[in-house]
């Protein structure tokens, strides 16, 4: 298949391009930058030049593909709610150049959207449509467009990490290097699921050539890691003390990371892994954070 490719140039992107082209397919990965341009031509990939905030630019290369996956999100926390709002901006786009056809379209979003509540994992077939997540405008944008007929599927990503990016752990790391210490909250018995990136690559392959219309994926490796346990890895690898951090003293601590810091995510993959055949053999997370250099 033609693949067209956001977030092409991106940490779990620039994953899913290579593992896109060695299984036979072409892509076309999408970039805003000159040196995103020639990263995506070394890597084998055609460029297509277009931006988060121009959801047209965005339409005219998917309109001539096969197949869409969209990666691309604006990370900047402190507009937290406004990205989520772009993104569903931008999955409406994408999903009207495929209208009228079968072609599929994998959009992403969290663990987080199919949580059933009460410290249970979160599962492929809830779908919290009132979960307080703004990562949810995400989810009912590929919804409306699932009405509308289009092929739609969902990525639901944990903390994806390899020895460089750890999702919401990076910015842990440098909140432990600004206070010189690396905390939790309470107790820190509160899990984030996890799944490798290589992982998760593959899992994007493999959900673009099922076509399931309306499936949900949990791209989950790892069901939950304690997030003390998070903390004492980043204490050993920055050699800082590990202490724990009274709720009430939380956003004080962490800033907009307080939202995520003692939050319990924990998820499940058996689903995803009976329908697809997938099965995570990467290194866990803990195994990534201990080999970092930091």
């Amino acid at each position: 298949m033609r693949i067209f490719l956001t977030g092409a140039t991106g940490f779990i992107g620039s994953a899913i391009v290579p593992e896109l082209i060695q299984a036979g397919h072409e892509v076309v990965g999408v970039t805003r930058s000159d040196a995103g341009a020639e990263a995506l031509a070394a890597a084998g990939a055609e460029v297509h030049r277009g931006t988060l905030e121009e959801p047209t630019s965005l339409r005219a290369g998917a309109a001539k593909a096969d197949a869409v996956i969209h990666t691309a999100f604006d990370h900047d926390f402190s507009r937290f709610a406004d990205n989520c709002e772009k993104d569903k901006r931008v999955i409406a786009a994408l999903g009207a150049a495929l209208a009228g056809s079968d072609r599929p379209l994998v959009i992403t979003s969290g663990v987080g959207m199919g949580s059933p509540g009460h410290g249970q994992p979160a599962v492929e077939d809830v779908f919290n449509a009132s979960h307080p997540n703004p990562r949810i405008a995400s989810e009912l944008a590929g919804n409306a467009l699932l009405e509308a007929g289009i092929n739609v599927s969902v990525m639901r990503l944990p903390q994806v990490h390899n020895t460089v990016k750890q999702g919401l752990i990076t910015p842990l790391v440098e909140i432990a290097r600004q206070k010189g210490v690396s905390a939790y909250v309470g107790e820190g018995r509160n899990r984030f699921s996890a799944g490798h990136l290589l992982d998760a690559a593959r899992l994007y392959r493999l959900a673009v050539e099922k076509r399931q219309p309306g499936a949900r994926y949990n791209a989950v490796g790892e069901e939950g890691v304690e997030v003390r346990a998070i903390a004492e890895a980043l204490g050993r690898g920055l050699k800082l003390p590990v202490v724990s951090i009274a709720p009430e003293k939380a956003a004080e601590h962490f800033g907009w990371m307080a939202m995520f810091a003692p939050a319990d995510l924990p998820a499940s993959s058996a689903l995803t892994q009976a329908r697809l055949g997938w099965h995570p053999t990467g290194p866990t997370l803990i195994t990534d954070l201990d080999a970092m250099r930091y």
